[in-house]
């Protein structure tokens, strides 16, 4: 299943289980990560530490040129567009994931501070 279906579908099903949505989406080239707070409910409220360093590896990612600098980030919507490859994508959805549920080290290791 692809296309707007398929994301409504798997959207619906994050908010039925109640749980922090996340995916990937292929544009032309390049890959868009995207995730949703929403979805969780109100049982889920992302710490403000937890925003801040989401939002500074976006913007590490934006300097390094990794994602583009229309970047959206929350507080509780993520868009992040121009990824380069599916691979790439999937271990910084994977990272902000884990980020949004509190666990800060996989972003950390996927976007590493600035030297």
């Amino acid at each position: 299943m692809t296309g707007g279906s398929a994301f409504a579908d798997v959207y619906r099903q994050a908010q039925a289980r109640r749980v922090v949505f996340v995916a990937i989406e292929s544009q032309g080239q390049r890959w868009t990560v995207k995730a949703d707070t929403l979805t969780a409910g109100p049982g889920l409220a992302v710490d403000a530490g937890v925003g801040d360093a989401a939002r500074d590896a976006v913007r590490r990612l934006v300097l390094g040129g990794e994602v583009r600098s229309d970047a959206y980030v929350g507080p509780v919507y993520f868009v992040l567009h121009g990824v380069q490859s599916e691979a790439r994508a999937r271990e910084i959805a994977a990272a902000l994931h884990a980020a949004l549920y509190g666990d800060l080290e996989p972003l950390a290791r996927v976007v590493p501070a600035a030297p």
